[in-house]
């Protein structure tokens, strides 16, 4: 399984979905998606502009946590 800990990021940074869309032009249902942990694809271009404005790494956003 793969989490997101967009919501983590977003709550250590105080930021709203929408100031988020807001700062990387994502749509605020792809952001929705990320923080509630619901989507079933990610397009790369998204995971790119989410770690540009967190500064981060795609693996501070993403984690893969295997099957028990």
């Amino acid at each position: 399984m793969i989490k997101c800990h967009l919501s983590k990021l977003m709550g250590e940074n105080k930021m709203k979905v929408m100031d988020v869309a807001r700062e990387t032009g994502l749509h605020r249902n792809t952001i929705t998606l990320l923080y509630k942990e619901t989507a079933a694809r990610v397009e790369l271009e998204a995971i790119d502009k989410l770690c540009k404005l967190f500064g981060c790494e795609v693996g501070d956003l993403l984690e893969f946590i295997p099957d028990q």
